[in-house]
């Protein structure tokens, strides 16, 4: 089976290297990070972030994975999914990028994880979002419906991990987000996910563009509303995106997260206790399953 992937050259032989990361270190690291502040940043506001939690020559690298990634998506059916006019999401391979390993296993990663999530938090999905030159303003959304976890029992059972490859300017098109959102009563919304136009003065007072450097990473709720905004510029913004689920979540079904059984003997054995996977022989193209028909419309 053809993969352009497999041309990147960290899976050049040997294909596999067995990974050096001191897990008894990265739980003294995670020591550093404050639950309290952690938790009161995403039950609050929804959103909250690490500046500089990596060197820009590892974001290059990043970048030129996704910019292979990327191409080779646009290239196959259903390898690429809309979000919109000029932007797209794309689910990928977790040993498609070199830096995956550093991301998951980075302490302050792991710290959100478990204070939100709990212990036996899962990574579920791994992928990208590029809003090219042209991009247009996206309506106001949630990634999914509120679950009854949060709408009941007032609890955040997911997250998601950006992860911008580029400096972000004002004219890029930068994520734009309504903090506190994330426990709006969706009565009215359509599919539970789109606010109707009527509320959309009260997310562009408590909006707030997220403009971040390369080796900055966010975390946030993908309930709390928000929308990507027109890139007037001339560059692409493409940002990398880290799911994970809390148990019962059940946001796995969304996806097809798979790991060779190669690629899975070099890992931390803390990584393997927290990702949901299919272990194959061979890795299968993504035909990406997690639309948003809102955002495929195109509406402006």
């Amino acid at each position: 089976m053809f993969r352009l992937a497999l041309s990147l050259p960290f899976l050049e032989e040997p294909k596999f290297k067995k990974m050096k990361i001191e897990e008894a270190e990265v739980e003294v690291k995670k020591q550093q990070y404050d639950v309290a502040q952690i938790m009161g940043a995403l039950y609050g506001d929804g959103i909250t972030g690490l500046k500089g939690a990596f060197s820009r020559d590892w974001v290059e690298r990043l970048r030129e994975d996704i910019e292979v990634l990327y191409k080779d998506a646009l290239q196959r059916p259903g390898g690429a999914v809309g979000r919109g006019p000029k932007r797209h999401y794309v689910e990928i391979h977790p040993e498609d990028i070199r830096g995956f390993v550093d991301l998951a296993m980075h302490p302050w990663v792991i710290a959100v994880c478990e204070a939100v999530l709990g212990p036996e938090y899962k990574i579920v999905e791994i992928g990208f979002d590029v809003p090219n030159p042209g991009a247009q303003n996206q309506p106001w959304h949630r990634d999914f419906p509120a679950p009854d976890d949060t709408l009941i029992g007032r609890r955040l059972n997911s997250l998601a991990f950006n992860l911008t490859t580029v400096d972000v300017f004002e004219d890029m098109g930068p994520f734009e987000i309504a903090p506190g959102t994330q426990w709006d009563d969706p009565a009215g919304f359509e599919h539970g996910m789109f606010p109707p136009k009527e509320l959309y003065s009260r997310y562009e007072q408590l909006a707030q563009k997220k403009m971040p450097k390369m080796g900055d990473v966010s975390v946030r709720s993908a309930l709390t509303i928000h929308r990507g905004t027109a890139n007037l510029s001339q560059k692409a913004r493409p940002v990398l995106v880290l799911g994970v689920d809390a148990p019962g979540a059940n946001n796995a079904e969304r996806h097809d997260l798979q790991i060779t059984r190669g690629y899975w003997n070099t890992l931390p054995e803390y990584l393997k206790q927290h990702i949901t996977c299919r272990l194959v022989n061979e890795l299968e193209p993504i035909v990406q399953a997690h639309t948003i028909e809102g955002l495929m419309m195109g509406e402006a």
